[in-house]
């Protein structure tokens, strides 16, 4: 079938990737945005790989105040160039990025950045809930190991940066963003660091 300009637009629009490769996907697809979309985001994985390994030294620190001065939040990303620093494709990510963290208030930026403590500990609390539960019910115990391990997957989903369904689409992550901007900005993006501040509570630093 015939792939139309407006088809390619929106497909530019979703996932940042250029004209070519937006034609490209939708001709492999036949058509399905769907499946070209997955294509794109799956050359977008494998493009960002390549990149991780590259020194990322310059970027931005995106300052973000949200609800009238009640929500702040200062996040720093790299990437590998000044030019690229500046661009407007970067600063877009980086305001999103902040919005993200306004939003959804994460506590970390990756699953490897929770403290090894803090783990065990909600594991043995979520244990006691769900065993007592389960001997209520009469189910087996293991069970209530099952219902620890999907409440610890939605734990880190909650408090990891990474993991969070992006607020513009939740059909991907904030780590699929990431890996897009990667690919289609050519450089390797690192989310650094990032403080969050809200009236009345202590502030989040990663």
């Amino acid at each position: 079938m015939a792939i139309t300009t407006e088809q390619i637009k929106q497909l530019r629009a979703a996932t940042g990737a250029g004209i070519l490769d937006c034609r490209k996907a939708l001709e492999q697809a036949g058509g399905d945005y769907d499946k070209a979309l997955e294509y794109l985001r799956e050359k977008g994985l494998a493009t960002a790989a390549k990149r991780a390994d590259r020194q990322a030294s310059e970027g931005v620190v995106e300052l973000y105040s949200h609800g009238s001065g009640r929500v702040g939040v200062m996040v720093e990303v790299n990437c590998e160039t000044d030019f690229v620093a500046r661009s407007e494709a970067f600063r877009t990510f980086a305001h999103e990025l902040a919005l993200q963290i306004a939003a959804a208030a994460p506590k970390y930026i990756r699953e490897s950045d929770i403290p090894a403590e803090e783990l065990d500990e909600f594991v043995k609390n979520e244990r006691l809930i769900a065993r007592a539960g389960v001997q209520q019910e009469g189910q087996p115990e293991s069970a209530a190991e099952e219902i620890v391990a999907n409440r610890l997957e939605k734990y880190k989903d909650e408090a990891c940066l990474l993991r969070q369904p992006y607020i513009r689409d939740e059909a991907i992550s904030v780590e699929n963003l990431l890996m897009q901007n990667i690919a289609a900005i050519g450089e390797n993006i690192i989310i650094r660091r990032f403080v969050r501040w809200e009236l009345g509570e202590s502030s989040t630093e990663s």
